[in-house]
């Protein structure tokens, strides 16, 4: 399968797969290429992808907002030690799916443990990454790095 083709599935598998998640309304913005060092700075989970596509992709947004999708999908607030928890479960969700819709494009894609990510640090390991901003209405925006290893 061409490059191109990989990365826009995944892409657009990436946009469904957080509608699909969280239960809010919310825009996909306009992708912007990403070079090494991202610099992450607050809270966010990494998820290592392998089978047919290899890489890594990193969600990530301020606390408030994290919390806030939280307590929109389990109905309690979440804060603290258990906002730091929660951050994994969207990650794992949003992949998990994003594995099934690219399976309906006979493209193989296994999913590592979630790391969770905060305060600030770089990012390295990719050569290009792209950027997907997210606009949750009323919440924030979230961010996923997309870092695709390409043969």
């Amino acid at each position: 399968m061409a490059v191109s083709l990989t990365v826009a599935n995944v892409l657009d598998g990436t946009i469904q797969s957080v509608k699909a998640v969280i239960p809010l309304s919310m825009e996909a913005l306009t992708p912007t290429l990403v070079k090494q060092p991202y610099n992450h700075s607050s809270l966010g989970v990494l998820i290592g992808m392998t089978g047919d596509i290899r890489g890594r992709f990193i969600i990530e947004g301020l606390k408030e907002t994290i919390g806030r999708i939280g307590e929109a999908m389990f109905g309690i607030p979440v804060e603290g030690e258990m906002l730091e928890s929660f951050a994994a479960e969207p990650g794992n969700m949003i992949a998990g799916n994003l594995a099934a819709i690219l399976a309906t494009n006979n493209l193989e894609m296994d999913i590592t443990p979630p790391t969770v990510l905060i305060g600030q640090t770089k990012i390295y390991g990719f050569d290009k990454a792209l950027n997907l901003p997210i606009q949750i209405a009323s919440i924030g925006s979230l961010n996923i790095l997309l870092m695709i290893d390409m043969p």
